[in-house]
């Protein structure tokens, strides 16, 4: 949709009021045995399954492939009555695109790619834009681009929706995830303003953190920007997806955060298509509890390697 500066300049975020209602969600939300191994085989199937390390290989990208096939261990899916679950989506740097590709062929996990200078998005505008355009080619499904902060920081929108709308048109089918880096854009209201101009400009999705920065996904920062979700929703009839990333390792913190998404934003919203945890040792700790449901007992977490 074209710029809409008068919506995004009315949109505020009252910190103290964000604050306590953040506050008290992991208290009041709480589900336990067969409810709990349900909702944590639906976060299995909202992740983002994450390798962004200097030292990725094709070899630990195509064993956290085999991973997102298999994300639990087949006799507790069995037992679970879960067979067939899978993660959400592989995410990767571009050059691991090719064995990702190749590792998850006929599984329908999509293959995620970080562009746009990721982390710091820093890097000359015509070759962040070639970026995405390469990784396209390369396979890619799912494009997550990162914003230039400053624009936020300076208050520069018709900057920021002029960028994230090029991003978009060269993501071309695929789908885009604007992330905010929301660790660093200041305050609550910029963060509720930088979403709206992000959706305005055709982000798929809107996504927290790059997982680089000091502060990631928060609960403030989440319900702010989900809010700007169902107030995008409400006005416009579009449906945008959201992503936290970032600082997200315990099964107990993605209930929190799939009750706050249920509460906000409805059912519709905990399909993959809609929301996704960006993680890599998340998944880790929810098969070592579903484990315990199903047998009774704790496994050491080293028996559940992400690659």
């Amino acid at each position: 949709m074209e710029l809409d500066l008068d919506w995004v300049r009315t949109a505020q975020a009252n910190t103290s009021a964000i604050e306590r209602r953040a506050a008290t969600l992991p208290g009041r939300r709480s589900v336990k045995k067969d409810y709990q191994a349900a909702w944590l085989c639906k976060a299995i199937s909202c992740i983002d399954l994450t390798t962004l390390a200097g030292d990725d290989t094709a070899g630990r990208v195509q064993r956290l492939c085999a991973k997102a096939r298999q994300p639990v261990r087949a006799d507790l899916l069995q037992a679970l009555g879960m067979q067939g679950l899978t993660v959400g989506a592989v995410c990767v740097y571009h050059d691991m695109i090719a064995p990702a590709v190749e590792a998850l062929k006929g599984s329908g996990i999509p293959v995620a790619a970080v562009s746009t200078g990721f982390p710091a998005g820093l890097s000359p505008f015509h070759l962040r834009v070639a970026e995405i355009e390469e990784s396209v080619k390369a396979g890619a499904h799912e494009i997550d681009i990162v914003i230039s902060r400053r624009h936020v920081l300076t208050g520069d929108w018709q900057a920021l929706y002029d960028e994230m709308k090029t991003f978009r048109a060269a993501c071309g089918d695929a789908h885009v995830k604007a992330i905010l880096a929301t660790g660093e854009l200041g305050s609550l209201r910029n963060v509720a303003r930088a979403s709206l101009i992000c959706m305005m400009a055709g982000a798929d999705f809107i996504k927290t953190s790059t997982g680089k920065e000091s502060v990631n996904a928060t609960l403030p920062v989440s319900l702010v920007m989900i809010r700007a979700i169902r107030d995008y929703y409400d006005r416009t009839g579009y449906r945008v997806g959201y992503k936290p990333a970032g600082g997200i390792s315990k099964a107990k913190d993605s209930l929190v955060y799939l009750s706050l998404i249920k509460e906000e934003l409805g059912n519709r919203w905990l399909q993959p298509d809609l929301f996704r945890f960006g993680a890599s040792s998340l998944l880790g700790d929810i098969e070592r509890q579903l484990e315990h449901h199903v047998t009774g007992a704790y496994s050491a977490s080293y028996r559940h390697p992400m690659g």
